[in-house]
């Protein structure tokens, strides 16, 4: 609970002061097509900036497949749809912690109200998933993206069910 509570703390703060500069497009090219590349620039520079922690904790741990690291720059891209402000983001953990069911329970819908932003929190890896679709990706990527919050995945080989937890093992600890 306590590490839980310290992880989004320290999200939350490096939100507020999410960097104003822009990775490098040298180091993501070997990763992403140009119009992939254009997807992961409409993230805002928050979710930028989460995403590419990832991948560089991905590789410095010793990852290097491919669709791990093109996913892991991917995984929030669904956001771009329905941005969300810090409040909004402070609304989930808040809505998540003290009211889990009701929080599950608003993750359908229309994202509208209230709801919005727990409809955009259980529904971004789907949306993201179409969108790398859309883009390009192959799909292991997509696969990797639309399954990046969920346990297990029924009818998956296991190196893409190992790729799955190293995309969750990091993005737990960015």
């Amino acid at each position: 609970m306590i590490s839980r509570l310290a992880y989004r703390s320290r999200q939350f703060w490096n939100a507020l002061r999410s960097p104003r500069k822009l990775v490098a497009r040298e180091s993501l090219q070997p990763h992403l097509t140009s119009t992939q590349y254009l997807l992961f620039r409409r993230m805002q520079p928050s979710e930028q900036a989460h995403a590419y922690q990832i991948f560089k904790s991905l590789k410095a741990s010793g990852q290097t497949d491919p669709d791990l690291l093109a996913a892991a720059l991917l995984h929030d891209v669904g956001k771009i749809l329905y941005p969300l402000s810090i409040l909004e983001r402070v609304m989930i953990v808040l809505g998540k912690r003290f009211f889990p069911d009701v929080a599950r329970g608003w993750t359908a819908g229309t994202p509208r109200g209230l709801r919005r932003p727990f409809v955009v929190a259980g529904r971004h890896a789907e949306w993201g998933a179409d969108l790398a679709s859309q883009a390009g990706a192959n799909p292991r990527i997509v696969e990797l993206i639309r399954h990046h919050q969920d346990s297990l995945l029924p009818d998956t080989d296991l190196d893409t069910q190992r790729l799955l937890t190293a995309l969750q093992v990091a993005d737990e600890q960015n």
